[in-house]
């Protein structure tokens, strides 16, 4: 396991936002990108449910763009895009790695956002 501090590994997940093409960045409408320490028991049930058992890296909270109706936005909240920082850095042996999983747990649930599910996703290589 490799340990990056909370300011050095959200330093990272900037690095990787910044990588991102911006013909997608530009699509981005009302999506906050946050990082916490770990899931909550919620978020693991949900993910779980969804996906099977194993560590939970991110998650897209929110309305993907392809299934937002007309009027889609009046008021609502901002959709989640969350990186896990405990589970991230346990399965890395090096900060190079962690720096690596940070851009393809990215990558993963900005794909979520524009709709794309888990299989196209692995086949893209953001697994």
């Amino acid at each position: 396991m490799t340990h990056l501090s909370r300011e050095q590994f959200e330093d990272a997940v900037g690095e990787a936002l910044d990588a991102v093409p911006q013909r997608f960045l530009d699509r981005l409408d009302n999506v906050v990108f946050q990082v916490e320490d770990e899931p909550s028991p919620e978020q693991l049930a949900q993910a779980c449910v969804a996906h099977g058992e194993g560590e939970l890296l991110g998650l897209y909270v929110g309305i993907a763009l392809p299934d937002r109706g007309e009027g889609y936005g009046w008021g609502a909240l901002p959709d989640q895009i969350i990186l896990f920082s405990g589970p991230i850095q346990r399965l890395s042996h090096s900060r190079e790695q962690v720096i690596e999983q940070i851009r393809v747990t990215l990558l993963h649930e900005i794909g979520h956002y524009f709709g794309l599910d888990d299989a196209c996703l692995h086949e893209l290589g953001w697994g």
